[in-house]
């Protein structure tokens, strides 16, 4: 199958199960980082939208530990930007229907919560098509050494991603079974 066709189906899935009740093990995840070479405490989250994994709660436990909190909000030619946000802050509406910080404040994270509509066991990932995260991780790639952990439903993963030279394979993919580097 070719990347659209993956998108078509897993979405299709994702749509049909409508997984509120399911979450991200948050054990893992402070485990992960605590287990990186990482000192910095800004994570880049995002606002769950299209029946992505919720990574809301993720966020608020992090707010709790300290950590400072971003999102991202679009810019012209698909490119975006991660943002100062707290718990307590407004969110706006972006063209495509997504909350987004109203913040001015640019932030670099030093943790990347990347959502994705499919993953393989290489940990690639597949997004919405538009290449914002894989910009946008090339782009901070030049800027500072960061992790990205990818947010998934186990029933997300398929055999296997075709990839291109665009896109970027993640560090660890999150379920409720833990990927990462061998």
């Amino acid at each position: 199958m070719n990347k659209s066709e993956i998108r078509k189906k897993i979405l299709n899935i994702r749509k049909i199960n409508n997984c509120k009740n399911q979450r991200i093990n948050f054990k893992s995840l402070i485990k992960i980082i605590r287990k990186s070479k990482i000192v910095g405490k800004v994570v880049g989250g995002y606002y769950p939208y299209n029946f992505e994994v919720d990574a809301k709660e993720i966020l608020k436990k992090l707010e709790k530990f300290d950590y400072n909190l971003s999102l991202p909000k679009i810019r012209k030619n698909y490119q975006m930007d991660f943002f100062q946000w707290s718990t307590k802050d407004p969110l706006e509406i972006n063209r495509y229907g997504i909350p987004e910080p109203v913040s001015d404040i640019i932030k670099f994270p030093d943790f990347l919560l990347v959502p994705l509509v499919a993953f393989d066991k290489n940990r690639n990932r597949i997004g919405y098509g538009g290449g914002f995260y894989d910009r946008y991780i090339k782009k901070l790639k030049k800027k500072k050494i960061f992790l990205t952990i990818g947010l998934a439903y186990s029933f997300q993963k398929v055999k296997k991603i075709p990839i291109t030279k665009h896109d970027i394979q993640l560090d660890f993919i999150l379920t409720n079974v833990t990927r990462g580097k061998n």
